[in-house]
């Protein structure tokens, strides 16, 4: 009699599975991921290609034009600047043409790094339309 006793208290107490450590678990896994979302900021250049030539060409022949030889030289203007002073000519051009956006012309073979920096020179300058061209030389 005993045994029986002994075998139906321990089949009571083994027929339902805990699911709330589990479901606590993935509560605070989808908190976690959540917040941690909300924190990624990426950043990035937005390039805009163009249409076709016949539209950048016009756009160009109204926009303020810096280009980037494979040398590293900087030319705005027809004037060749040093990488410092593309802020201060960018707010010069900005001040006589509001409305022209920027176009920065890379050579194929000018560095990235100095590509980068022209432009957040000339978004420092007060123009947020920039665009990017490339030519071969």
């Amino acid at each position: 009699m005993r045994l029986r006793r002994y075998h139906a208290e321990n089949y009571e107490e083994s027929t339902g599975i805990d699911l709330a450590p589990m479901l606590d678990f993935v509560l605070n896994l989808l908190i976690f991921f959540i917040i941690t979302a909300v924190f990624l900021k990426e950043f990035g250049i937005t390039v805009s290609r163009p249409n076709s030539s016949s539209n950048q060409e016009k756009k160009e022949s109204s926009s303020i034009v810096i280009s980037i030889d494979a040398d590293g030289q900087i030319v705005i203007d027809k004037k060749i600047v040093d990488e410092r002073t593309v802020r201060a000519n960018i707010e010069r051009l900005h001040a006589e043409k509001p409305d022209d956006p920027v176009v920065v012309v890379a050579d194929q073979g000018a560095a990235t790094g100095i590509l980068v920096d022209v432009i957040d020179q000339v978004r420092q300058g007060g123009v947020q339309s920039v665009s990017i061209a490339a030519s071969k030389s």
